[in-house]
């Protein structure tokens, strides 16, 4: 007969040589993640100083930039921040004080404890401490969670956050009947879903609109509390949402390709397109994120390793037959439901397979992988062939890992990634600056880049007051004399001490110049693009080489500031094939210097082809931005015919 306390013993032991393994994988994750983090990316993007100098100015103040005394959502660069990550940083910051270690430190932390939960997740559905080992051990040398957590974003945390409520989930699952505690914990790790990153606000209700697959007759009240719980939850977004109209979609408007003009037939369409194409298997194992500019990912590296891919696929097949068994089948239907859910939020978006907005999938993938780790690690008649099988896997997937950070860290400071990262405004700009003797530093940013955010992380890391800083108006040219720090292309009457694109420090050497409307004679252009192409694809993005010639007598003033009045651009518009007016206003082109009466320049203009197949004419004009375009003027317009094809994924 066993005695109880030499099997209370053995339970303790075991539990004991579970967390030194689980502690032991914690310290190879922190020492992995941790690796050069302050320096690798190179510089700090432009969102990750919004992020770092807004959790300071809380930790401090209590307010952010703009003065709003605890904010739920943090307002910057016209979209709005989620909480969660700010709050944790400037908790952080109360004890540290700013700094870019202690931010990508944090991330990094992130990404360690998404793996461990992942990990613990794998050993409760299990039950076997080697499954939730290997479960942990490939999500820390998985590149997408990786590369995650080596940026200071929102979404740094979102796979941790996922993969704690599908603890909670599994936990909850495994019990007769769900206490208040268990709606309770189920309803706070959806919370923090919907607040830790954008995607949440519709990735949080669909995954709650997934526990009904454990609603059953005998406990009816079970799933309610929690979507009671939860709804509760989401009264401040609701109030602040109502408080603020568009601030939470206004972003989304920008991103997506659902319009009010769009059917729901094209609506429909346009989501099983992406839908699929989020579901790339090349661009997984392959090329990764197709966006160039994305700053989490190294561009044309795979974000999921091999071995990952197969125990997923494997797990998968495993847990349909447990589903036809009828053994957790409630869930591993939650599981496959969730990993459907994920891919949702991103394909309502133009982009394809963005990988910040898809975080959600690689923690389904590793969960789905726990069947197969238990599959091949059990007992019976091929158990040989299987362990043969085991240990191909992990040795692959320490070697893929193994070259993904190579790759990482031999390529993580290209000219690419030091670009993206404003690497050089700390380098050069920053420092050149505050070598100068003239106060204050102006701040001219381009609408579209708002590199104001780096003077004031950077003043903040070098103790420099924020009073020495003078930030222009978009329209506002800066003074004679003085010394400015622009992300503007170009300027017109300027001394360059120091360039680091995008990034120009430059002293004005002359006082702002008068501007006025053109006479009615000015409004005279002959536009010429013989290089224009006859065919593009829907929804593609073309460049377009165009000159244009001064035909009348007044000089056209040059793009000086971008929200500058008066300048002259180069424009189109789209027309059906019968002339009709389709678009009006899409791409812009400014002048970069004068151009006097009888000159010519080469410009360069981006347009965006309509997203439907057909034949159009491509309309370009000038313009004076804030008085009138050219063609109604009287100047001849160009109208060139362009047949627009399907696109790839039609």
């Amino acid at each position: 007969m066993t005695n109880p306390k030499d099997e209370h013993g053995a339970g303790l032991r075991r539990r004991r040589r579970t967390a030194l393994a689980f502690l032991a994988v914690a310290v190879f994750g922190l020492a992995l993640y941790a690796a050069d983090v302050s320096h690798n990316p190179p510089g700090f993007y432009i969102d990750e100083s919004s992020i770092a100098y807004n959790a300071h100015l809380i930790s401090t103040t209590g307010r952010d930039e703009h003065g709003t005394h605890w904010p739920l959502f943090f307002r910057c660069f016209g979209d709005y921040k989620n909480p969660v990550y700010v709050y944790l940083l400037a908790a952080i910051y109360g004890v540290t004080g700013p700094s870019i270690a202690a931010a990508r430190l944090l991330s990094a932390a992130c990404g360690v404890a998404a793996a461990l939960v992942l990990g613990l997740l794998a050993l409760r559905v299990s039950r076997r401490r080697e499954v939730g080992l290997l479960v942990a051990l490939s999500a820390l040398l998985t590149p997408w969670l990786f590369e995650l957590s080596r940026v200071v974003i929102e979404v740094a945390m979102y796979p941790f956050a996922v993969a704690l409520f599908l603890l909670c989930v599994r936990r909850s699952a495994s019990r007769p009947r769900w206490t208040w505690g268990d709606a309770a914990c189920l309803a706070a790790t959806l919370a923090l879903l919907t607040y830790s990153y954008s995607i949440g606000r519709l990735l949080g209700p669909l995954l709650a609109l997934g526990l009904a697959v454990f609603w059953t007759r005998a406990r009816p009240f079970d799933v309610p509390r929690v979507w009671l719980l939860y709804a509760l939850a989401l009264v401040p977004l609701y109030l602040y949402a109502q408080e603020n109209p568009g601030a939470l979609t206004g972003r989304f408007q920008v991103i997506t390709y659902v319009t009010p003009e769009s059917t729901y037939a094209e609506i429909a369409w346009e989501f099983v397109k992406r839908y699929f194409g989020n579901l790339d298997v090349r661009r997984m194992l392959l090329t990764g994120d197709p966006n160039v500019n994305q700053i989490a990912s190294i561009y044309g590296v795979g974000v999921l390793l091999t071995g990952t891919f197969v125990t997923a696929l494997t797990g998968a097949w495993l847990a349909v037959r447990r589903i036809r068994r009828g053994e957790a089948r409630r869930w591993w239907l939650f599981v496959f439901y969730g990993l459907a859910a994920s891919v949702v939020p991103a394909s309502l978006t133009n982009e394809y397979f963005h990988m910040l907005r898809l975080s959600a999938v690689p923690v389904f993938l590793l969960t789905l992988s726990v069947p197969a780790f238990a599959w091949l690690l059990g007992e019976g008649e091929s158990a040989k062939r299987r362990r043969a099988a085991l240990l191909f896997i992990v040795l692959l997937t320490v070697a893929q890992g193994s070259v993904f950070q190579w790759q990482y860290h031999a390529h993580g400071r290209s000219p690419r990634r030091t670009h993206l990262f404003d690497a050089g405004f700390r380098g050069k700009i920053f420092p050149a600056a505050l070598a100068s003797p003239q106060r204050p530093i102006y701040i001219a940013d381009a609408l579209a880049i708002p590199g104001y955010i780096q003077s004031y992380w950077y003043a903040t890391l070098r103790g420099v007051p924020l009073a020495e800083f003078s930030r222009l108006a978009p329209d506002a040219p800066p003074p004679a004399g003085a010394l400015v720090i622009t992300t503007e292309e170009n300027c017109p009457r300027c001394r360059v001490v120091v360039a680091s694109e995008p990034y120009t420090l430059y002293v004005a050497d002359a006082p702002p110049r008068a501007r006025a409307p053109l006479p009615e004679e000015g409004f005279r252009a002959e536009i010429r693009a013989p290089e224009a192409p006859s065919r593009a694809q829907a929804g593609e993005r073309v460049t377009l080489r165009v000159w244009v010639k001064n035909l009348g007598p007044a000089v056209w003033p040059a793009r000086e500031r971008s929200g500058g009045k008066f300048q002259v651009s180069l424009g189109n518009h789209w027309l059906d094939a019968d002339g009709r007016v389709l678009t009006n206003d899409d791409g812009r082109a400014a002048l970069l210097r004068d151009l006097g009466p009888g000159e010519e320049a080469e410009l360069r203009l981006v347009v965006n082809t309509p997203k439907h197949a057909g034949d159009y004419l491509l309309e370009l004009d000038m313009l004076q931005e804030g008085v009138s375009w050219f063609g109604p003027k009287g100047s001849k317009t160009l109208r060139l015919p362009l047949k627009v094809e399907p696109g790839w994924f039609d």
